[in-house]
C-alpha cells in the first residue's frame, strides 16, 4: 500500500489492527473499501480469521501477506493461506496492515483528576492494546488509581512518579521534600504486576535554580528509587542554567552520567532537550545521543501538546537519530489537536521517512 494511503487511513482510525479486541469497529476509510463480506459459519477451531493482510510483526521477523487466526481470545496461528472453513468468522483485511496491539508507553489515564483520559476511550480505536501511564500518580495516590487501572480493558501498566505531592500545587510536586524514594520503592514492590518503573516530571523547568531546589534533586531520587527497586526510570527534565550558585542542569550530565542503561529520556524531540547543536539550520545531531544511546539510554518521542517539534525530529533522522519508542503524551488537552491518537504520532514519522515496519517496531516492540 502506498504511503499515503496509509497515512489516510491512519487519520481515519482504521489503518491498523491491532489486537483483535476492536475488530468489530468500522470507520469511514474501513468501509469505503471494497472487500468481501464478513463470512460467518456455526463450526471451526478458530473463532476469528483475518484473511489476507500484510502483517507486519517485527518482534517475529514477520513482514508479509499473511493469515492471522485466533482462538480464545489469543493469536493461535499466523501462515500463509489458513483455510477458512478453519473459523467461525472469516474478516477480508486485504490492503490493510495488521500488527501485534500497540504499545503506547506514554500517557496519562488517571481520569479521575481533571486532564486525564479514558484510556479505553482513546486506546482502542487506534489499535492500542497496552498502555503505560507515566507520572500521573505518586505512592501517595496509588491506591485509589487501582479502580481504574482494574476496571479498564486497556492493559495499563505505570511509571510512578517520584513525588509524593501528585494532585496537589505544583509548588508542592517542586519541592524535594515530597520525593518519597522509601514509599516509592515499597510500593512498587506492593504492585510489581502493574509498576514498572518511576517518572519524574517538570522539575524547576521555568524557574530558577536555588538552595532548597538543587539542580538534580529530582534525578537522582528517581535514580535512586530505581537502584533500589531494579526498575528503569523516565526522565522528563529540561536543561537549566546556573543560578543561586548552583552550576547548569546540562543535557550532556543527564544522558551521560545520570541516566542508567534502560532509563528513558522522553520528549526527545521537543524544543527544551533538543539532540541538534546550533539554533539555525542545518543543524548537526549531537554526537552525545549517539554515545547515550550506546550506553543503552531509551529516547522516546511523548509527543504531547508541546513536548514535539518538527524543527528538530526531520534533521535528527535524517541524520539517523531514531527514536526508540515512539508515545503519544495524551492528555485531555491534546486529543483533539497535535495528537490525537496513536495513528496520527505515526504517521508523522512516515512522512519523516521512516519506513512502515521502523515505526511498528516502535509502537510494538
Amino acid at each position: 500500500m502506498r504511503r499515503r494511503k496509509f497515512i489516510g487511513r491512519a487519520l481515519g482510525g482504521g489503518a491498523i489492527i491491532g489486537g483483535t479486541s476492536n475488530l468489530g469497529v468500522t470507520s469511514y476509510s474501513y468501509a469505503e473499501q471494497k472487500r468481501q463480506a464478513v463470512k460467518v459459519q456455526e463450526n471451526g477451531k478458530y473463532e476469528i480469521l483475518l484473511k489476507g493482510g500484510h502483517v507486519i510483526d517485527p518482534a517475529n521477523n514477520i513482514n508479509g501477506i499473511m493469515d492471522v487466526a485466533v482462538a480464545e481470545g489469543k493469536i493461535a496461528r499466523v501462515e500463509k493461506n489458513i483455510p477458512a472453513r478453519d473459523a467461525k468468522r472469516t474478516i477480508d483485511v486485504s490492503d490493510l496492515y495488521v500488527t501485534p496491539g500497540l504499545l503506547d508507553i506514554h500517557l496519562h489515564c488517571f481520569h479521575s483528576r481533571p486532564r486525564y483520559i479514558i484510556a479505553d476511550d482513546h486506546c482502542f480505536p487506534s489499535g492500542v492494546t497496552t498502555c503505560c501511564d507515566a507520572g500521573s500518580a505518586g505512592a501517595d495516590s496509588f491506591e485509589d488509581f487501582i479502580e481504574i487501572i482494574e476496571s479498564a480493558r486497556t492493559r495499563i501498566l505505570i511509571f510512578l512518579n517520584i513525588s509524593s505531592a501528585q494532585g496537589t500545587p505544583k509548588a508542592d510536586r517542586d519541592n524535594p521534600t515530597f520525593f518519597d524514594i522509601l514509599l516509592a520503592v515499597e510500593t512498587a514492590k506492593k504492585y510489581s504486576d502493574i509498576i514498572i518503573g518511576f517518572k519524574t516530571i517538570h522539575y524547576k523547568t521555568f524557574t530558577p535554580l536555588d538552595k532548597d531546589h538543587p539542580p538534580w534533586a529530582a534525578i537522582d531520587a528517581i535514580i535512586e528509587a530505581g537502584r533500589l527497586a531494579d526498575l528503569p526510570c523516565m526522565i522528563h527534565s529540561e536543561p537549566r542554567p546556573p543560578s543561586d550558585g548552583f552550576p547548569a542542569r546540562s543535557f550532556r550530565e543527564m544522558i551521560l552520567q545520570k541516566l542508567r542503561p534502560g532509563d528513558i529520556h522522553t520528549h526527545c524531540h521537543g524544543f527544551a532537550s533538543p539532540p541538534m547543536l546550533g539554533d539555525t539550520p542545518p543543524d548537526k545531531i549531537n554526537p552525545d545521543v549517539f554515545k547515550a544511546k550506546k550506553r543503552g539510554v531509551i529516547f522516546d518521542v511523548g509527543h504531547g501538546a508541546g513536548s514535539f517539534t518538527f524543527r528538530n525530529a526531520v534533521p535528527s533522522i535524517e541524520q539517523g537519530f531514531l527514536p526508540d519508542s515512539i508515545s503519544t503524551d495524551l492528555y485531555a488537552a491534546n486529543t483533539c489537536g497535535s495528537v490525537f491518537n496513536m495513528n496520527n504520532v505515526m504517521s508523522k514519522f512516515i512522512c519523516m521517512g521512516m519506513s512502515v515496519e521502523d515505526v511498528i517496531r516502535r509502537t510494538t516492540v
